[in-house]
């Protein structure tokens, strides 16, 4: 299993800053963009206002052949985006929801991310009601073909549209399930941190596991060593490495399971301590 500290310093090298990414750069439909390697488009699309006065909108990155991006949770390496809103009005709380990421194999590397195209819808809930709301945002994500580079552009969203964009809508259809089932799970400590041993007795139609720890996004979580017997059981194992490398307290209700499939998505929220 690969740890934090050697996922770094692999990572490290691969991340090689394109001259013509130096700065951030404000693109736009209208305006001739310059882009980073790998990438075709970006633009914040504008989305619409629901009937509570939210913003519903989205990033849409597309990429060029053979390229990737990241998922919130990248696994064993990989630059999970970012975003700073400075420059946009009335922006209250903003809520993402990512649709299903694939499972990605670079050269033996684990990570959980998108090719082709990433369309990840946000909700924005306004400073003041009945205020129209304006996007900008500076977004850092990495883009990985043989190699990975971070990327650095600033969005401005056009104003809304006055009905849903199918675009959107079709990514927030992509959005794990809530499920009430919980795994079993086994916590014990690591050299540089803490390891957790899974089980569900059905997980048919699924292929990946994703073990995500939410309330601490500081800790490293690596990719799952999964197996998905022939009665649609799941064991599974991954490290959890926090930037102190040592073993520390960790309440298994805290953790998030995501199981991936090729027409389904479901998440977990905890799992049952065996032992």
């Amino acid at each position: 299993m690969k740890h934090p500290t050697l996922a770094a310093l692999m990572l490290l090298p691969l991340l090689v800053p394109a001259p013509s990414i130096a700065q951030p750069q404000t693109l736009s439909q209208t305006l001739p963009q310059t882009l980073p390697p790998g990438l075709t488009s970006a633009r914040l699309l504008p989305g619409w206002t629901d009937d509570q006065g939210r913003r519903i909108a989205a990033l849409e990155l597309v990429l060029e052949p053979g390229w990737k991006t990241y998922w919130r949770s990248p696994g064993d390496s990989g630059i999970p985006p970012s975003f700073d809103w400075q420059g946009s009005d009335n922006l209250g709380d903003v809520t993402f929801h990512w649709p299903a990421p694939e499972l990605i194999d670079s050269g033996g590397s684990l990570s959980f991310g998108f090719h082709d195209r990433l369309v990840l819808p946000f909700e924005v809930t306004p400073k003041q009601p009945d205020q129209p709301i304006n996007l900008t945002a500076t977004v850092e994500f990495g883009l990985c073909e043989n190699i990975c580079i971070p990327a650095n552009l600033t969005l401005k969203a056009p104003p809304a549209a006055d009905r849903p964009d199918p675009a959107i809508q079709a990514a927030l259809d992509r959005r794990p399930i809530d499920s009430a089932l919980r795994p079993s799970c086994r916590l014990d400590p690591i050299e540089d941190g803490m390891q957790i041993d899974v089980t569900l007795a059905d997980a048919g139609g699924f292929k990946a596991l994703a073990v995500e720890f939410p309330g601490r996004p500081e800790v490293w979580v690596s990719v799952p060593d999964a197996a998905f017997g022939p009665d649609g059981g799941l064991t599974a194992s991954a490290d959890l490495v926090p930037p102190e490398g040592a073993p520390f307290d960790l309440d298994p209700a805290d953790l998030l399971f995501t199981l991936i499939g090729d027409q389904q998505v479901m998440q977990m929220q905890g799992c049952d301590p065996t032992g």
